[in-house]
């Protein structure tokens, strides 16, 4: 048997290849949408990709079943309360999957969201009466549990979902030997639980002694636990959760109507009417030069959470990066489905070299810098980590709104006032600073490195005696 596992760290995603040599058969659970990856992988391995499997529809990034019909044939398989607009096979409790000594089992495993399921995974040549490996999804995570409340924009309640989930869990999953591997969808990083563990495969056991939802005293106990204080969801997550249940373009059709070149004329013209200009480049790059109300959401970071969650996913996108990244950018919006790239500066910044009134520069600064503002300009230091981040520690004093809210209630930031914002590392903080650009606020500074760089600063300072 093979049973490979891709991780996209960018969205903290695991995903399966899972083959029978004797039959040449690969089946592939819970893909992104840039399928290159596992096309290869069964090449590798000298398998035929048959089948697609969906543990249910994510919310945080567009699969790739439509992607792999396409290029394989193979078949897309669902959770039987699953609802599509194409062609699936339904798998509810119980259901097999024979693939020549591999074998799958179906279980029905509902409160992550309705129609979810997990997979059982049988070697028939080592043990064919106990299940090597569970594909659990987001139900069950290494650490946490799939939180229930991503499906209450279309009706469940979620604490009728973490019921389902508590069930799912304790009478289905739990009920596996202790040995059984349990391989997520997701592991640290991802919202769609709480307390991921960096940790991406352990076995059953391991987690029925560790993990903190399991060990909830009872039902009552368990929904308590699950329905409060999960992290924010982007609002792209019920968007992305319904379009994988839709037929839709896939990836390499909607690249090919992206990837555009565009004039600096053409692409003022389209911020004039309205289009996000998105810089893709790291943060220190962004600050010496951009392109005037660009938004800088950089690729070396979670750069399609953060787009998914600043940008408008209804408006036209321009993307600005370094020459040759541009497809790379484009292909990780349509991770999550913004398929509204109406192209990329031609040439990258250099395009701009000769325009300087269209050029804005960021003053990013060290913290020793930071220091010296803070101490002599009294600004307003603006955070933009989470409010768990900032409850660890702040700069006192210092204004906490989280990036993901900073849009909404920029106008608790004062105009009167000079601005040092920063964030963990200086990533989060370069959105923010050219967000606030945008909106015409000019008196501020970035902490370049964040509170991890003005943390080593104070350390070095003299203590008074």
């Amino acid at each position: 048997m093979i049973l490979e596992q891709f991780y996209l760290k960018c969205l903290a995603h695991a995903s399966y290849l899972i083959g029978d040599p004797s039959s040449q058969t690969a089946i592939i659970v819970d893909p992104q949408r840039d399928v290159g990856v596992y096309v290869e992988a069964a090449a590798r391995h000298g398998l035929q990709i048959r089948g697609v499997f969906l543990t249910h529809f994510h919310a945080d990034f567009l699969a790739g079943h439509l992607e792999l019909r396409k290029l394989t044939g193979a078949t897309i398989y669902l959770g039987a309360r699953a609802r599509a607009e194409y062609a699936f096979t339904p798998m509810a409790d119980g259901d097999r999957l024979p693939l020549g000594r591999v074998r799958l089992d179906i279980l029905e495993t509902p409160g992550h969201t309705i129609e979810s399921i997990s997979i059982l995974v049988y070697d028939l040549d080592s043990d064919a009466a106990h299940p090597y490996a569970v594909l659990t999804g987001d139900a069950l995570f290494i650490g946490d549990v799939g939180r229930p409340d991503l499906r209450a924009s279309v009706g469940w309640a979620p604490s009728v979902l973490a019921r389902m989930l508590y069930h799912s869990l304790h009478d289905k999953l739990l009920r596996l030997p202790d040995a059984t591997l349990v391989y997520p969808a997701h592991g640290a990083g991802s919202l769609c639980g709480r307390k991921l563990s960096p940790d991406i495969v352990a076995t059953l056991g391991d987690q029925r002694r560790t993990n903190y939802a399991l060990r909830a005293a009872d039902e009552e106990a368990f929904v308590r636990l699950v329905t409060v204080d999960q992290p924010d969801a982007p609002e792209y997550f019920a968007y992305d959760a319904i379009l994988n249940s839709r037929e839709r373009p896939t990836l390499d059709e909607t690249l090919k109507r992206e990837l555009r070149p565009l004039t600096a004329e053409a692409v003022l013209a389209l911020q004039n009417a309205g289009a996000q200009v998105l810089d893709t480049r790291d943060p220190s790059e962004f600050a010496q030069a951009h392109l005037r109300d660009s938004i800088n959401i950089g690729l070396a970071g979670r750069f399609a959470t953060w787009a998914g969650t600043v940008l408008d996913r209804k408006r036209p996108i321009v993307i600005i990066a370094e020459p040759t990244r541009e497809a790379e950018a484009a292909m990780r919006l349509g991770r999550i489905g913004f398929d509204v790239v109406a192209g990329y500066l031609d040439g990258g910044i250099n395009a701009l070299e000769n325009r300087d009134d269209l050029i804005q520069q960021t003053r990013r600064v060290s913290a020793e810098e930071a220091a010296a503002i803070v101490a002599d300009a009294h600004p307003l230091v603006l955070d933009v980590r989470t409010p768990g981040e900032w409850d660890e520690k702040h700069i006192e004093p210092s204004m906490n709104i989280p990036l993901n809210h900073l849009v909404e209630r920029v106008a608790e930031v004062p105009r009167d006032r000079p601005l040092v914002v920063l964030c963990a590392g200086g990533y989060r903080s370069s959105i923010a600073a050219s967000l606030l650009e945008q909106r015409n606020y000019t008196d501020l500074v970035e902490l370049a490195g964040g509170m991890a760089a003005w943390e080593i600063q104070m350390s070095r300072r003299p203590i008074s005696t």
